[in-house]
């Protein structure tokens, strides 16, 4: 027997940064949670266990004074925390704070299973499947995020490695690294940051694609904004997003200060292949390892959109200013540009203001 799905007008699929933002301006442009029966509603479906999004997932040793500010939730500053404070531990109530604070009622654990077109109607709504039931949204805002796909690059030879692989999705603590030899592989921000970090209590060998480009000067917000325009462009052609860093180059922060003061940051080309005991180097050399820590990134969460059927070939979807351009009835908040949680809570803003002026032109028309 089929069960006719839950009729809402918006459903927000995330309770990270840019689902929470969504959740917040719904509210603020007077949607109520699904059920009260107020004019217009939403539902926001989170599959994790608790509150607080990707950062109840990040590393101890991420502290408050690395993350710079840039998290906070609109309408709610972050209470004031000691820099030494691992991150996630103070955010983690700060996100169930804000969720209280705002009523937002979010449902969870709930696993999206997928996305689908009720029928042909450009108009009609979207069917989002769940293993707690399903709704029947007149749009989805999708806030997905990167956390649950870490990105694993295949080099020839991975799985006859002895030692032991990890990715910084499942990293802990230097301290189970003490007294071994360390690859890291990856140029990005946490590579660089564990590069400094595990330095301290074992011998590394830091690995990378590219070499690096540094940028002198802070990590602004101003050189957030310009970096994540880039990547916009990318999304909008529909090639998959790349991340951030590609756009702006390496930032000199102060971890990569303290690698270089260390004498680690020394950068190595990308091996060949993996062996038993180690990596080969491009010139044949086999480089010892008791552990590989690929520092690679992340993908989009976005195996449950696949019945649109919006991929491109080239392996993105085609999104401008957080939407699909093939499916205007779906936001992509946690994708792209957005990944960011500056640009998170932009988009978030923005995925309502234009959900808002179309219910209002179709109520004029």
């Amino acid at each position: 027997m089929s069960i006719t799905p839950d009729a809402v007008d918006v459903v927000v699929i995330g309770a990270g940064q840019a689902g929470l933002s969504a959740a917040h301006h719904l509210r603020r442009r007077g949607f109520v949670p699904a059920g009260e029966g107020g004019e217009h509603s939403f539902v926001v479906l989170d599959a994790d266990e608790r509150p607080g999004g990707a950062w109840q997932h990040r590393w101890e040793s991420l502290r408050m004074g690395t993350v710079n500010g840039i998290y906070e939730l609109p309408g709610f500053p972050v209470p004031p925390a000691d820099a030494g404070v691992p991150a996630r531990d103070a955010l983690p109530p700060y996100f169930a704070a804000y969720e209280e604070r705002f009523d937002l009622r979010v449902r969870r654990p709930v696993r999206v299973r997928s996305v689908s077109r009720a029928d042909t109607d450009p108009q009609g709504r979207l069917i989002v499947d769940t293993d707690r039931g399903s709704w029947a949204a007149r749009y989805v805002i999708n806030a997905t995020g990167t956390w649950t796909q870490p990105y694993w690059p295949y080099v020839p030879g991975r799985e006859t490695f002895r030692g032991r692989q990890l990715h910084t999705a499942n990293y802990v603590s230097r301290e189970e690294f003490a007294g071994k030899r360390v690859v890291i592989v990856g140029g990005g921000v946490s590579a660089l940051q564990l590069l400094d970090e595990i330095a301290d209590v074992a011998e590394t060998f830091w690995v990378t694609r590219r070499g690096p480009d540094w940028k002198r000067g802070e990590w602004t917000t101003a050189s957030r904004i310009e970096a994540l325009d880039g990547v916009e462009q990318r999304v909008r052609a529909g090639l998959p997003p790349g991340s951030v860093i590609s756009v702006t180059g390496d930032i000199w922060a102060p971890w990569v200060q303290r690698a270089h003061d260390k004498g680690v940051l020394v950068r190595h080309p990308m091996f060949t292949r993996v062996e038993a005991d180690g990596v080969r180097m491009p010139d044949g050399t086999l480089e010892h390892a008791d552990v590989i820590l690929w520092a690679t990134g992340f993908r989009p969460a976005i195996a449950h959109l696949a019945p649109l059927g919006l991929r491109t070939p080239e392996g993105g979807i085609r999104v401008a200013n957080g939407r699909s351009i093939d499916e205007p009835r779906l936001f992509l908040i946690g994708y792209g540009p957005s990944q960011s949680t500056i640009g998170a809570n932009r988009a978030g803003r923005d995925a309502v203001r234009a959900i808002v002026r179309e219910q209002a032109g179709a109520l004029v028309g």
